[in-house]
């Protein structure tokens, strides 16, 4: 069945297996050694590449955007004062007055008023206060002292990882600069600065968006229809110099290729105000919550880089809205035949 429409659509359309051992538990070094499956929309055919050759798939011409956010030490572990229990939380992004929206558990320990000793190796670095629990499973709490406890956080890791790398920045873009992400844009994990410099000798554009992730990037849709998936908004920025590479790349025919899902969303959401009018894409800055399924009609992306996503989840569905879900998982299945390795520290894809 091949879903253009999301009429009649469940879940369960977008599940496959995957052996536990293409897990990838580290990442490729160096990091433009790892796989890289190139995947045609109109022929559906795929090639077996390498990414350090990923010039040799892309266009002079082409613009290239990726996204800067880089991940913040936003797991937080603590004790309640009362009974010692464990507590852990996870920041996704700042509020006003110094608060910070965030994700915990157990969440019988996070109701309003209560307070978290937030540890660290050099023992307790202060307090979390909860001051409100929210619809969607967040709260919101105070830090108090914020900088002493802040520095008590830790990278936070997809469950599906085991053991933090032994170098930090193996979970950081070389291009990161932003700080905000819960979860690194881990399509951009492969480049490398001599392959971003190879890019542009090629004559490829590149620009930058900021999208800090948040946390329940990776949270596999729980609803039967995913429509009644409830997505939650992440913050963007799109800045003047890249609204006029855009703008100059649609003008002037050029394809924009967006390196990752979080490139793609920041995108496609500021493209609902620059709809198929073809007004000029604007600066900007705000909540990205578009949430795209098949049925989806892509207005400012013509090819994508990214890697291989979790089953039910939200980003494998917006794969499956620019490629269709039976080409998508067709290719799924030859990548696991290949014995690709998947998910963060995984291999990649160039769907065009």
């Amino acid at each position: 069945m091949r879903l253009d429409g999301n009429v009649g659509m469940q879940t369960s359309d977008f599940d496959y297996n995957l052996p536990e051992h293409l897990i990838a538990q580290s990442p490729a070094q160096p990091r433009d050694s790892s796989r890289l499956l190139v995947l045609s929309r109109d022929s559906g055919t795929t090639q077996h590449s390498r990414f350090r050759h990923l010039a040799s798939h892309l266009r002079p011409g082409d613009l290239l955007v990726m996204n800067d956010s880089r991940v913040i030490p936003a797991r937080l572990m603590g004790r309640r004062p009362a009974t010692g229990g464990k507590v852990e939380l996870v920041l996704l992004h700042r509020l006003p007055r110094r608060s910070w929206k965030a994700l915990g558990r157990p969440a019988r320990a996070l109701q309003p008023g209560a307070t978290v000793i937030i540890e660290s190796d050099a023992g307790d670095a202060g307090e979390a206060r909860v001051l409100e629990r929210r619809d969607d499973g967040t709260c919101a709490v105070e830090l108090e002292p914020e900088e002493r406890v802040l520095s008590a956080g830790h990278t936070p890791l997809p469950p599906y990882i085991h053991q933090m790398p032994a170098d930090p920045n193996d979970y950081q873009t070389v291009y990161a600069r932003n700080d905000g992400s819960a979860a690194a844009p881990t399509a951009g994990l492969h480049f490398t600065d001599a392959l971003l410099e190879g890019l542009t000798e090629k004559g490829v554009h590149l620009a930058w968006v900021t999208l800090h992730v948040g946390a329940d990037t990776f949270r596999p849709v729980s609803e039967d229809a995913p429509q009644a998936h409830k997505i939650h908004g992440e913050y963007f920025q799109l800045s003047p110099k890249t609204a006029d590479a855009l703008n100059a790349a649609r003008s002037e025919g050029r394809r924009i290729v967006c390196v990752g899902t979080t490139s793609t969303r920041v995108l496609e959401q500021v493209a609902q105000s620059a709809a198929q009018d073809g007004s000029p894409v604007q600066p900007t800055e705000g909540w990205a919550d578009i949430y795209i399924l098949p049925g989806h009609q892509f207005q400012l992306t013509d090819a994508m880089i990214t890697n291989f996503h979790l089953p039910r989840t939200t980003l494998l569905m917006m794969i499956s809205a620019f490629a269709g879900r039976d080409l998508i998982l067709q290719a799924y299945a030859e990548a696991i035949a290949q014995e690709y390795r998947f998910y963060s520290f995984g291999d990649a894809m160039l769907i065009q």
